[in-house]
């Protein structure tokens, strides 16, 4: 299969798992408030730990393979960790978007509808995370790749189900919610086509991908998911969410891979 098409389907499927997280709110369930910081802590543990069991190691592997052992692979490293975070800083500060709890953020913010807020919010976290998916399909690592994916798809029934609970408190009706939620992880086999397409035409691309991907995904973490749920002062739940989601990630990072 081209790695393209391989890491359409994968992100495709990953990205799907955005809906299967929103699709509580179709029965009128709804976790409380505590609950939802942790399930978005949850989120972030399978994130930070796919970003560096999934993405930064097998990334240094393979540019020892390319250039060697010595100054280079940890180089790349923090090069391609640090392009990450500054690009999607950068989308950060130059896209009006919503916060779960701090509210929009960005230029005209108040000149566009919540709505398109949370949608815009949401696609800014999905970039990296497409893109992570599609490069490591479109790299040929089937261990890899399915653990990467499981553990994408994993997080992104959380958020999915975060998303849809925040429009519901907007006023949005339940099918309403269920189907922009689940048209926020579109955008996930985008940024999947993406990293596979630079990876089919330049191998040398494969790490940098990987780790551009780890930084902002990393970023994605620190700067939105966590000081969202500690806001409310449910950071206790919060912090157990993540350390068990980083616990699952590595579970599956190492027995699928």
């Amino acid at each position: 299969m081209d790695g393209w098409l391989a890491a359409l389907l994968v992100s495709g499927l990953s990205g799907a798992m955005t809906a299967v997280g929103a699709a509580p709110v179709l029965i009128g369930w709804r976790p409380d408030e505590r609950n939802t910081n942790a399930l978005l802590g949850f989120a972030a543990g399978v994130m930070l730990a796919a970003s560096f069991f999934s993405l930064i190691v097998p990334a240094l592997d393979i540019a020892e393979q390319q250039y060697g052992s010595g100054l280079v692979p940890p180089s790349i490293a923090v090069a391609g960790i640090i392009i990450g975070a500054l690009l999607i800083g950068a989308i950060d500060r130059s896209v009006p978007h919503e916060h779960f709890v701090k509210g929009a953020e960005g230029p005209v913010a108040r000149r566009l509808s919540r709505l398109w807020l949370f949608i815009i919010a949401i696609t800014i976290h999905n970039i990296p995370e497409g893109l992570a998916v599609g490069i490591t399909a479109a790299g040929g690592d089937r261990d890899a790749t399915v653990a990467i994916a499981s553990g994408i798809g994993l997080q992104n029934v959380p958020e999915g189900l975060a998303v849809a609970l925040a429009l519901l408190a907007l006023g949005y009706s339940r099918w309403q919610a269920f189907v922009v939620a689940g048209l926020t992880g579109a955008v996930e086999p985008l940024g999947g086509v993406i990293g596979g397409w630079f990876v089919g035409i330049a191998e040398w691309f494969l790490p940098w991908g990987l780790l551009v991907s780890a930084g902002a995904m990393i970023f994605v973490i620190s700067h939105e998911i966590i000081p969202e749920t500690h806001r409310e002062g449910h950071h206790s739940r919060a912090s157990f969410g993540l350390m068990l989601g980083l616990v699952v990630m590595l579970f599956l990072d190492v027995w699928l891979g």
